[in-house]
């Protein structure tokens, strides 16, 4: 059972996906018909035309560009808080029809993992939750129930802390939304590093449209109010934001 590392991968993503939110959005304020709005788009326009639809807050034409990413080594802690941004689509690794009787993958919290002591007892913990998911499996086969079925009863004494994996599509606009919420301090830690490597790798293929994206007190003042980390300038200075 060894301890899950994070990995996060962009696997597919919208093509040009500037220059498709620029033209959606130009079709929105000009006459011309789509073909001759096909033509007109190009690097130097989208660039400076994105920009201000961001700026404006016209989001609806940042919706055309969609995002794919693989994700593994999270908790399904963490997946749980994942799948309540509704505005995407998840295809999920199955605790139903893969076993976990060879050895479930686990994450250790930080805190947990730097104390000696709570390390020792949360290893524990998992060796114990193996060993009782092993005897359940045998214990259900023994009295005809086997494969899928046994797995799909013995997986509740699973703990939230064992590896899962998902694939995630979301579209520019619920990204950003995704971003501001789960990049914030105060957001649970795992899924706020998890955040953060997809914002980096949207940043790569989409720059204009994930230029400001990031936690909410980014560009404005912190929205969690008497709830606010206080670390503003913090924050700020890790995504890169200047001093105005």
């Amino acid at each position: 059972m060894p301890e899950a590392k994070l990995k996060v991968i962009l696997l597919r993503n919208t093509p040009e996906p500037e220059a498709i939110v620029a033209m959606a959005a130009k079709l929105c304020y000009s006459p011309s018909d789509i073909t001759s709005l096909k033509g007109r788009i190009d690097k130097k326009d989208q660039k400076k035309f994105v920009e201000k639809l961001v700026a404006m807050g016209h989001m609806t034409p940042i919706e055309h560009a969609s995002f794919t990413f693989a994700i593994e080594g999270i908790s399904r802690a963490c997946s749980h808080q994942l799948v309540r941004h509704r505005v995407a689509s998840y295809s999920q690794q199955s605790q139903r029809y893969v076993s976990e009787e060879t050895g479930f993958d686990y994450i250790i919290p930080p805190v947990i993992k730097e104390d000696k002591e709570l390390k020792k007892a949360f290893l524990a913990s998992m060796k114990e939750a193996q060993k009782s998911y092993n005897e359940l499996v045998t214990q259900l086969n023994k009295k005809g129930v086997k494969g899928e079925a046994a797995n799909q009863d013995a997986r509740f004494i699973l703990p939230n802390a064992c590896e899962t994996k998902i694939v995630v599509t979301m579209n520019a606009r619920e990204l950003i939304h995704f971003f501001r919420l789960r990049c914030c301090n105060r957001a649970q830690w795992e899924i706020r590093e998890m955040a953060d490597r997809m914002l980096k790798l949207a940043r790569k293929v989409a720059p204009v449209i994930f230029h400001k994206a990031g936690p909410g007190c980014l560009h404005a003042p912190c929205p969690e109010g008497s709830y606010t980390c206080g670390k503003v300038k913090e924050v700020r200075k890790k995504y890169g934001v200047k001093k105005k």
